[in-house]
């Protein structure tokens, strides 16, 4: 198992449980993670929901070197069965996240890298320890970025560039000043705030907080963010085209340049 599950009073606790791989994501927890968030939204004592992970890193992103794709050898991996696996466990399973009606709050420490930005972003408000930092170094494999790419919504437009072009991670004081981050508290404050905080939402009328949500969401895709997000997935899998064109499967074959960039 890869996910804890828990609720105390008014609140759902799903915890990424796999802190040896700095909860990196295969297939197995992201299908346990999705199964979690539908049994928090579903259950009707359940108010907010909190996202958290154990360990010295939030998460590390997609498994690469492990099962998160299918049939990772370059022979038999098509661009068809790639897109499906991905808008499936990343697009769908963010989206559905996000749009989940009720408040969530991610708690992040440490490394929150590519494929962990999918999991904290459709979150509805973000606590960060000290310590987080925040990173798609994607590029370096030929990609525009990953999957769920609310880079331009979350960090506005010029910083969301310099991030994508340059790998650099984002410190959690620099998210804040942009508006990713709620909060930033020292790491061995991180779980208590995130427990006050969603104590506090949970005792506000459930319906008021439904549709509070739905407004800000739904001015967001009045703005385009629904239409953005599903447009530039499909510009995520030119650049697994490409690759897949020129030296096959591309996560395999830039690696360890990517590991090195990430400092892992």
């Amino acid at each position: 198992m890869f996910i804890r599950y828990e609720v105390a009073g008014k609140v759902a606790t799903i915890t990424l449980n796999r802190p040896e791989a700095a909860n990196a994501q295969n297939a197995a927890l992201l299908d346990e993670l999705d199964a979690a968030w539908v049994r928090a939204a579903d259950d009707p004592e359940v108010a907010v929901i909190v996202l958290r992970a154990e360990g010295k890193h939030f998460s590390a992103g997609h498994d690469i070197k492990g099962s998160s794709a299918p049939d990772s050898a370059a022979a038999k991996l098509t661009l068809e069965r790639l897109y499906d696996y991905e808008s499936r466990r990343y697009l769908e399973y963010s989206l559905r996240w996000r749009n989940i009606p009720k408040p969530s709050i991610a708690a992040v420490q440490g490394r929150c890298i590519s494929g962990g930005l999918l999991l904290c972003w459709p979150c509805d408000l973000i606590i960060a320890a000290e310590d987080a930092l925040f990173s798609d170094p994607v590029v370096l494999m030929g990609i525009g970025g990953v999957e769920y790419h609310g880079h331009t919504w979350e960090l506005g437009p010029r910083k969301a560039k310099e991030i994508l072009f340059t790998g650099r991670p984002v410190t959690a004081h620099e998210a804040e000043q942009v508006g990713m981050v709620n909060k930033v508290v020292p790491r061995d404050q991180l779980d208590t705030e995130t427990r006050a905080w969603a104590e506090q939402i949970a005792k506000m009328p459930p319906f008021g907080l439904r549709q509070a949500k739905r407004a800000v969401n739904q001015t967001l895709d009045v703005q385009g963010f629904y239409a953005a997000i599903q447009s530039v997935f499909d510009i995520h899998h030119t650049g697994h085209g490409n690759a897949l064109s020129i030296s096959g499967f591309p996560v395999l074959a830039r690696f360890d340049q990517m590991k090195e960039q990430i400092g892992r």
